[in-house]
């Protein structure tokens, strides 16, 4: 079973190399994925510099550190940054939801449209 570690390494380090601190971890195959991070180390490491890859720079984002981060960037307040995830979390709430009602459309219409070609061949099998 699939499970990764999100860690912070140097770029010369080989890809399975050394590493100089694990920061979270991704469960890739839990319905639904878990990510779990450091959000402050995490948010320590992007700020001395560390740059992601592709895939952990989405996760990272489906967390909402870098939404949370890049607000600190601008100035703003703690009340605001705090307002503005909790909204932030409702919206990726109902994204989620809105994902898993397609999700089940999409399963539901293929299983409908699998029972129809088979009644179909079970039908033209037995007039022959």
């Amino acid at each position: 079973m699939p499970y990764y570690q999100i860690v912070a390494a140097d770029s010369r380090a080989p890809r399975d190399g050394k590493f100089l601190e694990v920061i979270g971890n991704y469960q890739p195959t839990a319905k639904p994925h878990t990510v779990n991070l450091d959000r402050e180390r995490a948010a320590y490491w992007l700020g001395v510099g560390a740059q992601p890859t592709t895939t952990v720079r989405s996760l990272i984002r489906s967390t909402g550190l870098l939404h949370e981060l890049n607000m600190k960037r601008r100035g703003r307040s703690e009340d605001e940054i705090q307002a503005e995830m909790e909204n932030w979390g409702k919206r990726e709430s109902e994204r989620k939801q809105k994902r898993l009602a397609v999700k089940t459309r999409r399963r539901q219409t293929k299983k409908a449209a699998e029972a129809r070609k088979e009644q179909a061949a079970g039908e033209s099998g037995s007039e022959a």
